[in-house]
Protein backbone atom coordinates (compact mmCIF):
# COMPACT_ATOMS: atom_id res chain seq x y z
CA UNK A 1 0.00 0.00 0.00
CA UNK A 2 1.31 3.23 -0.93
CA UNK A 3 0.57 6.15 1.69
CA UNK A 4 -0.99 9.32 0.22
CA UNK A 5 0.43 12.92 0.71
CA UNK A 6 -1.95 14.65 2.56
CA UNK A 7 -1.65 16.81 -0.44
CA UNK A 8 -3.33 14.04 -2.34
CA UNK A 9 -6.24 13.66 0.01
CA UNK A 10 -6.96 17.70 0.21
CA UNK A 11 -7.12 17.75 -3.69
CA UNK A 12 -9.14 14.51 -3.83
CA UNK A 13 -11.69 16.38 -1.18
CA UNK A 14 -11.75 19.38 -3.49
CA UNK A 15 -13.42 17.33 -6.26
CA UNK A 16 -15.16 14.16 -4.03
CA UNK A 17 -15.64 15.25 -0.85
CA UNK A 18 -18.52 17.60 0.67
CA UNK A 19 -18.94 19.45 4.17
CA UNK A 20 -22.08 18.88 4.93
CA UNK A 21 -24.94 20.92 6.87
CA UNK A 22 -28.36 20.49 7.51
CA UNK A 23 -31.39 21.07 9.38
CA UNK A 24 -33.62 17.63 9.71
CA UNK A 25 -37.44 17.00 11.39
CA UNK A 26 -36.26 15.31 14.91
CA UNK A 27 -38.79 13.45 17.43
CA UNK A 28 -36.40 13.71 20.05
CA UNK A 29 -35.82 17.41 19.90
CA UNK A 30 -37.96 20.13 21.61
CA UNK A 31 -38.26 22.43 18.55
CA UNK A 32 -38.41 18.93 16.45
CA UNK A 33 -35.42 19.89 14.13
CA UNK A 34 -31.83 18.84 14.79
CA UNK A 35 -29.14 20.53 13.20
CA UNK A 36 -26.67 17.87 11.51
CA UNK A 37 -23.14 18.24 10.02
CA UNK A 38 -20.67 15.55 8.54
CA UNK A 39 -17.54 15.58 6.49
CA UNK A 40 -18.08 13.36 3.52
CA UNK A 41 -15.75 11.97 0.79
CA UNK A 42 -17.38 9.61 -2.10
CA UNK A 43 -15.57 7.08 -3.96
CA UNK A 44 -16.60 3.99 -6.50
CA UNK A 45 -15.67 0.38 -4.98
CA UNK A 46 -12.16 0.40 -6.74
CA UNK A 47 -11.12 3.50 -4.98
CA UNK A 48 -11.75 2.27 -1.73
CA UNK A 49 -7.93 2.60 -0.81
CA UNK A 50 -8.29 6.33 -0.79
CA UNK A 51 -11.04 6.13 1.36
CA UNK A 52 -8.95 3.85 3.91
CA UNK A 53 -5.95 6.01 4.01
CA UNK A 54 -8.49 9.24 4.75
CA UNK A 55 -9.86 7.03 8.25
CA UNK A 56 -6.08 6.14 9.06
CA UNK A 57 -4.82 9.26 8.62
CA UNK A 58 -7.63 11.31 10.39
CA UNK A 59 -7.60 8.40 13.05
CA UNK A 60 -12.15 9.35 12.93
CA UNK A 61 -14.71 8.24 10.96
CA UNK A 62 -16.57 4.87 8.75
CA UNK A 63 -16.77 4.06 5.31
CA UNK A 64 -20.26 2.97 4.19
CA UNK A 65 -22.23 2.92 0.98
CA UNK A 66 -23.02 6.12 -0.33
CA UNK A 67 -27.16 6.08 -1.10
CA UNK A 68 -29.19 3.65 1.13
CA UNK A 69 -31.77 4.37 -0.98
CA UNK A 70 -30.68 4.00 -4.60
CA UNK A 71 -29.44 0.28 -5.05
CA UNK A 72 -27.68 1.04 -8.31
CA UNK A 73 -25.56 3.44 -6.08
CA UNK A 74 -22.57 0.89 -5.43
CA UNK A 75 -20.24 3.86 -5.03
CA UNK A 76 -18.66 4.13 -0.85
CA UNK A 77 -18.27 6.77 1.27
CA UNK A 78 -15.93 8.02 4.24
CA UNK A 79 -18.16 9.93 6.57
CA UNK A 80 -17.29 11.53 9.70
CA UNK A 81 -20.18 12.88 11.86
CA UNK A 82 -19.62 13.05 15.64
CA UNK A 83 -18.72 16.81 16.89
CA UNK A 84 -14.93 16.28 18.46
CA UNK A 85 -13.76 14.43 15.51
CA UNK A 86 -15.00 17.16 13.01
CA UNK A 87 -13.45 19.85 15.54
CA UNK A 88 -10.13 18.17 16.90
CA UNK A 89 -9.21 16.02 13.77
CA UNK A 90 -10.85 17.11 10.60
CA UNK A 91 -10.94 20.74 10.58
CA UNK A 92 -7.38 21.08 11.48
CA UNK A 93 -5.91 18.69 8.82
CA UNK A 94 -8.10 21.00 6.35
CA UNK A 95 -7.59 24.70 7.72
CA UNK A 96 -5.75 26.54 5.11
CA UNK A 97 -5.61 23.82 2.10
CA UNK A 98 -8.39 24.24 0.59
CA UNK A 99 -9.21 26.20 -2.74
CA UNK A 100 -12.25 25.16 -4.11
CA UNK A 101 -14.00 24.23 -1.48
CA UNK A 102 -12.38 26.85 0.77
CA UNK A 103 -16.22 28.79 1.03
CA UNK A 104 -17.98 25.66 2.35
CA UNK A 105 -15.59 24.65 4.83
CA UNK A 106 -15.64 28.22 6.55
CA UNK A 107 -19.31 28.23 6.56
CA UNK A 108 -19.10 24.61 7.79
CA UNK A 109 -16.63 26.11 10.35
CA UNK A 110 -19.09 28.48 11.59
CA UNK A 111 -21.98 26.56 12.25
CA UNK A 112 -19.56 24.15 14.35
CA UNK A 113 -18.59 26.90 16.49
CA UNK A 114 -22.18 27.87 17.06
CA UNK A 115 -22.90 24.61 17.75
CA UNK A 116 -20.33 24.47 20.09
CA UNK A 117 -21.67 27.50 21.84
CA UNK A 118 -25.21 25.62 22.08
CA UNK A 119 -26.60 28.53 19.94
CA UNK A 120 -28.81 26.29 17.88
CA UNK A 121 -31.42 25.92 20.68
CA UNK A 122 -32.18 30.01 20.38
CA UNK A 123 -34.09 31.86 17.52
CA UNK A 124 -31.03 34.42 16.85
CA UNK A 125 -28.92 31.24 16.71
CA UNK A 126 -30.89 29.15 14.55
CA UNK A 127 -31.56 32.09 12.25
CA UNK A 128 -27.70 32.15 11.70
CA UNK A 129 -27.34 28.57 11.34
CA UNK A 130 -30.01 28.42 8.79
CA UNK A 131 -28.79 31.41 6.63
CA UNK A 132 -25.33 29.49 6.35
CA UNK A 133 -26.42 25.87 5.41
CA UNK A 134 -28.90 26.90 3.43
CA UNK A 135 -26.55 29.27 1.27
CA UNK A 136 -24.07 25.88 1.01
CA UNK A 137 -24.33 22.80 -0.38
CA UNK A 138 -27.02 24.56 -3.38
CA UNK A 139 -29.35 21.47 -3.96
CA UNK A 140 -32.90 22.53 -2.78
CA UNK A 141 -33.61 22.63 0.47
CA UNK A 142 -36.58 19.81 1.25
CA UNK A 143 -38.11 22.26 4.13
CA UNK A 144 -38.56 26.17 3.71
CA UNK A 145 -36.41 28.09 6.51
CA UNK A 146 -39.43 29.64 7.62
CA UNK A 147 -41.42 27.13 8.45
CA UNK A 148 -37.77 25.86 10.83
CA UNK A 149 -38.27 29.69 12.67
CA UNK A 150 -41.70 28.88 12.89
CA UNK A 151 -41.41 26.00 15.09
CA UNK A 152 -38.60 27.61 16.93
CA UNK A 153 -40.78 31.16 17.35
CA UNK A 154 -43.98 28.88 18.51
CA UNK A 155 -41.80 27.14 21.28
CA UNK A 156 -39.85 29.73 22.01
CA UNK A 157 -43.24 32.13 22.89
CA UNK A 158 -44.58 29.00 25.06
CA UNK A 159 -41.86 28.25 27.04
CA UNK A 160 -37.80 27.94 27.04
CA UNK A 161 -36.36 25.96 24.23
CA UNK A 162 -34.15 23.73 26.24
Amino acid sequence: MNLLSDDYLVGFTEGEGMFYIGIVPSKETKTHWQVIYFFKVSQNPIGIEVLNQFKDRLGCGYIKQNSQTDKTDKSLAYVVRDFPSLRDKVIPFFEGKLLIKKDAFRKFKQVLKLVEEKQQFSVPGITKILEIAYSMNTQKRKVEKQVILESYMKLESSQAIR
